[in-house]
């Protein structure tokens, strides 16, 4: 997976180590909605789906499409 993403780092972000806050970032945001979800299927109340990949893994892939935005804040 490491080698497939290299490529696209720089159009996403200027390096790895921001690619990875950004993705850590998501990947906490996408963990809090699915123990969300977690939390109403085990109150009975609604069938929900669950995502059963690595909320790590799903982030990092939706920061290399696209699908995440992000500002930088230290910019000049």
């Amino acid at each position: 997976m490491a080698g497939t993403y290299n490529d696209k780092i720089e159009t996403v972000a200027e390096n790895r180590y921001e690619m990875v806050l950004v993705a850590s970032k998501h990947a906490r945001h996408l963990n809090a909605k699915r123990l969300a979800k977690l939390a109403r299927l085990q109150e009975g109340t609604a069938e929900v789906d669950i995502e059963a990949r690595k909320m790590t893994a799903v982030a990092l892939k939706e920061v290399m499409d696209g699908k995440v935005n992000f500002q930088r804040t230290d910019r000049e």
